[in-house]
C-alpha cells in the first residue's frame, strides 16, 4: 500500500464517520498556497476543519500528536482563506484512524474524533 492509498483510506473512513454523525461534508483536500485542509464539514451551522491522521498503530504515539504547531498554523491560515465571512462559527477537529491490512485490504481498527483539538 502506498502512503497516498493509506491517507485516502483514512480520509474516507473519517468522512463516513462524520456523515453518520450528521455532518455535511463540504470539501475534501482543500488546497491553497497557505496549506491544505483534509476535510471541511458543516456541523449544525458550525464550519469544522478536520485534520485526519492515519496510522497502523499507536506504537510511536497517538496520531493526533503528529499535528504539530507548524501544521496547526498552516491549517488556521488556510481556514481563514476558506472563510470569507467571520460571522460563522468554526472549530478545528482531528480525526485519528488506526488501520490494519487484512487480505491485502485496508480495514479500520479504531477511529477517534477529537472535537476542538486546537
Amino acid at each position: 500500500m502506498t502512503t497516498k492509498e493509506i491517507g485516502d483510506f483514512g480520509e474516507d473512513a473519517a468522512c463516513e464517520y462524520l456523515e453518520k454523525m450528521g455532518y455535511e461534508i463540504l470539501e475534501r483536500n482543500f488546497r491553497v498556497r497557505a496549506g491544505e485542509i483534509d476535510i471541511i464539514a458543516d456541523d449544525d451551522g458550525c464550519t469544522v476543519f478536520a485534520e485526519v491522521k492515519t496510522r497502523k498503530n499507536n506504537k510511536y504515539g497517538e496520531p493526533s500528536e503528529y499535528v504539530d504547531a507548524k501544521k496547526i498554523e498552516h491549517i488556521k491560515k488556510t481556514a481563514l482563506i476558506y472563510i470569507t465571512s467571520l460571522d460563522k462559527e468554526m472549530r478545528f477537529d482531528v480525526v485519528e484512524v488506526i488501520y490494519t491490512i487484512a487480505g491485502g485490504r485496508l480495514k479500520t481498527v479504531n477511529l477517534n474524533h477529537i472535537k476542538d483539538a486546537f
